[in-house]
């Protein structure tokens, strides 16, 4: 199986920036695509964003685009997701995802996820 472990959380006021991190093992990183979703307290987990496995194809939700960024690091198996312009209803818990296949992860089936990360924005 793959591992997924995330990183990077924490809290942090308003306007603030935080970078995630998503360390991937046990498989062909270079292959997979790879997404963040969040779930707030009481509500459904939402898509953020997601790369292709390549690198250079990125999209994001509407309501984080134009702040929030994902890239991947093939030397290092990692996934970050950098977050500028926190405000509070950026705070959720985050996962980072993996799956072979596009569609899957994109709707947010992903084959393999990880525990989560906690970000905190304070208003």
């Amino acid at each position: 199986q793959v591992q997924l472990v995330e990183s990077g959380g924490g809290l942090v006021q308003a306007g603030g920036s935080l970078r995630l991190s998503c360390a991937a093992s046990g498989g062909t990183f270079s292959r997979y695509y790879m997404g963040w979703f969040r779930q707030a307290p009481g509500k459904e987990r939402e898509f953020v964003a997601d790369i292709n496995p390549s690198g250079g194809n990125t999209y994001s939700a509407d309501s984080v685009k134009g702040r929030f960024t994902i890239s991947r690091d093939k030397a290092k198996n990692t996934v970050y997701l950098q977050i500028d312009s926190l405000n509070p209803e950026d705070t959720a818990i985050y996962y980072c995802a993996a799956d072979p296949l596009f569609p899957r992860l994109r709707r947010g089936e992903g084959r393999y996820w990880g525990q989560g990360t906690q970000v905190t924005v304070s208003s």
